[in-house]
């Protein structure tokens, strides 16, 4: 089962995806069920349209292609519908590339705000650091200038 952020990463990844299922006026055949179960294979993440002379609709043809080939539903928007399913080809191509972590589902390791957040954080410790290191050599210069002043005016 998916949790819902990791639903929202594989929607967002669906956006760039093309359709590659159609489901057509004879609903969710045989045909389509073994097509849908190729494609996960092949790519884990399927978008899929149901043509408008189809009977269905695609939140019914979503259900009825998961319960067959094991997949997650993703999102049903309007015709489209987005699937989901590990694939353990998917998962040796990733272990090829260096990423041999399993991960069930990608994961967008940047955190744009947090990394922000912290680069001004560090950035504004560094200009207090600074200007503590002034002030310091500055409090310093001028206690050794009262005691040379001092010393003078004990002299005379």
């Amino acid at each position: 089962m998916l949790t819902s952020k990791q639903r929202a990463e594989l929607r967002a990844q669906a956006n760039g995806l093309e359709t590659t299922l159609m489901v057509g006026k004879d609903g969710v055949t045989q045909a389509v069920i073994e097509e849908a179960d190729r494609l996960l294979t092949a790519r884990e993440l399927v978008k899929g349209k149901v043509l408008e002379s189809a009977l269905m609709s695609a939140r019914e043809v979503s259900d009825a292609i998961c319960q067959a080939t094991g997949a997650g539903g993703i999102s049903c928007v309007g015709s489209k519908f987005v699937i989901w399913r590990f694939s353990e080809k998917c998962q040796a191509e990733r272990n090829q590339t260096g990423r041999a972590k399993r991960k069930e589902v990608p994961k967008s390791k940047a955190d744009p705000v947090g990394k922000g957040a912290r680069a001004r954080r560090a950035a504004a410790r560094k200009v207090r650091e600074q200007r503590n290191a002034y002030f310091k050599e500055m409090a310093i210069e001028k206690a050794i200038e009262r005691d040379r002043e001092k010393q003078l005016r004990s002299r005379d």
